[in-house]
């Protein structure tokens, strides 16, 4: 069992920034590959980027690239989700979740890809 604690989250205006962290604990970190989705009132939950174990191979949404970075740090066993240049349609709950598959390729985007999930931290853009 791993548990997943996201924090970072609130209310910035379009244009700003906010680092995210998902602090994990339970099981060793660095077995686990690890992914950010998030979720807007109304829509489908949707991936957003996803990190290998080691941290060498990372994935992004397209709607994300450029502008958000996703990081690790195995020794503290957490994950790190840096937004930059954020726009109000980037407003949603944002999760992070974990993936014990040692298998780690362009499946990573699928939710259904990962085994345990956070509760979710609020990012609210104003325009």
């Amino acid at each position: 069992q791993v548990q997943l604690v996201e924090s970072g989250g609130g209310l910035v205006q379009a244009g700003g920034s906010l680092r995210l962290s998902c602090a994990a604990s339970g099981r060793t970190f660095s077995n686990y590959a690890m992914g950010w989705f998030r979720q807007a009132p109304g829509k489908e939950r949707e991936f957003v980027g996803a990190i290998s174990r080691s941290g060498g191979t990372r994935y992004y949404a397209d709607s994300v690239k450029g502008r958000f970075t996703i990081s690790r740090d195995n020794a503290k066993n957490t994950v790190y989700l840096q937004m930059n240049s954020l726009k109000p349609e980037d407003t949603a709950l944002y999760y992070c979740a974990a993936d014990r598959n040692p298998l780690f390729n362009s499946n990573s985007k699928y939710s259904g890809a990962y085994d345990y999930w956070g509760q979710g931290t609020q990012v609210t853009v104003s325009s």
